[in-house]
């Protein structure tokens, strides 16, 4: 079968087992966590996709894939259901001899290489499943194109005492990459790696080959292919951006986003005040019902919810309950959850399907403290009148 061309292809690494995560990613792959009260996490780069004009989208899968698998399905949400290209699912295969796991993010991308080559593409977008963002990819894209780039690397600017836990592009004035460090305990520069990646596909591909080939390699983007590609005498530049990027690889992050979403001056924009929209796939579910008994402070309360008691400055996904005289502070509640009346959640993620029963108490935190987050993984029940310390993990 004859493929269009495609002047860019976008490949989604989506196969990380998320273990920092710990229960909330037990039985789902990170990507398909779910954030903002009624979007999950790999709605970022797809949407980024879309309002980017790509239209050809690999995601590579791997740990727990099936919950994610249904999520995308044919794309249609986000527009990825072209017959020209699209949306697909891409796990590791059987192959001739044996099948192989991912070993690596750039082994994921080399055992794709049929699928991409499909597309004949001027270049490929390397993109990570765990980062809440807005990113308009087409200006890095343009960016690459006018520089003759064979690598470009999106960057972003941290602060000197952070960037050791980075990737560090040292960068010439003109945006040229002359080094590159992965974690350095004595950073020249702040210009930290988002782990986003404009690549020519010819250059790519035989760097791939050639990694692949090395016993030694770890088969790895930021340790093997883009040190090669570097010290190979190739051109690499380093993309500025400036917006809002969070990797949520940890709870702490995690909590800190949706945290991010709140107040009279977000730090994240995500329902489109500004910027492009996020694209979710969303069952239908009927309207809020705010009881009078309720009181709402600074808090996102997604569709099909129903309110009786107090939520102040928190995320509520769709489909909770939340009874009479039940406390909700600073916390974020994942879908489904039904919290009985006078139940008390402190400084906690709840996730999906949960059941907190009448007087029980989750997580603290008292002013001044170190804040230490309490999760509660899917589908668990708590019972009535039980005490969850904070920072506790259940």
């Amino acid at each position: 079968m004859q493929f269009q061309k495609k002047r860019c292809v976008a490949m989604l690494l989506a196969g990380g087992q998320g273990s920092r995560l710990m229960v909330l990613t037990e039985n789902t792959a990170k990507p398909a966590v779910p954030f903002g009260g009624k979007y999950r996490i790999i709605d970022f780069p797809l949407s980024n996709c879309v309002n980017s004009k790509i239209d050809t989208v690999g995601i590579l899968t791997q740990y727990q894939p099936l919950e994610l698998n249904e999520y995308i399905g044919n794309g249609q949400p986000w527009g990825l259901n072209s017959s020209h290209g699209g949306v697909q699912v891409l796990p590791p295969y059987a192959k001739s001899k044996n099948s192989e796991w991912y070993k690596g993010t750039a082994n994921a991308i080399y055992q794709n290489i049929p699928f991409i080559d499909r597309y004949r593409p001027d270049n490929v977008l390397i993109l990570s499943g765990d980062h809440i963002y807005k990113m308009d990819y087409a200006k890095m894209i343009r960016f690459h194109e006018q520089n003759d780039s064979d690598c470009t690397i999106a960057v972003r600017d941290v602060p000197l005492k952070e960037a050791s836990r980075f990737g560090i592009m040292n960068t010439r004035a003109d945006g040229s990459i002359y080094e590159f460090e992965e974690k350095p305990k004595h950073p020249k520069s702040t210009n930290a790696s988002m782990g986003i990646y404009v690549f020519k596909w010819s250059v790519l591909k035989k760097f791939l080959e050639d990694d692949e080939a090395d016993p030694k390699s770890e088969n790895d983007f930021g340790k093997n292919v883009i040190p090669a590609i570097l010290n190979a005498g190739h051109k690499l530049y380093a993309y500025q951006f400036e917006g809002y990027w969070k990797d949520v690889g940890t709870i702490s992050s995690l909590w800190e986003a949706n945290m991010d979403l709140l107040g009279k001056h977000p730090q994240f924009d995500i329902y489109g005040k500004t910027g492009n929209k996020i694209y979710a796939r969303n069952t239908a579910k009927p309207a809020t019902f705010v009881a009078k008994s309720a009181e709402l402070h600074e808090s996102f309360i997604s569709e099909g919810c129903e309110v009786y008691g107090m939520v102040d400055h928190s995320v509520v996904s769709t489909g909770c309950v939340i009874g009479k005289g039940a406390e909700v502070t600073d916390s974020v509640i994942m879908p489904d959850v039904v919290i009985e009346n006078g139940a008390v959640i402190r400084s906690a993620i709840i996730a999906e399907g949960c059941h907190i029963k009448a007087g029980a108490r989750i997580g603290d935190y008292h002013e001044g403290e170190e804040r230490r987050i309490a999760v509660v993984g899917k589908d668990k029940t708590i019972a009535e009148g039980e005490v969850i310390e904070a920072g506790a993990v259940i």
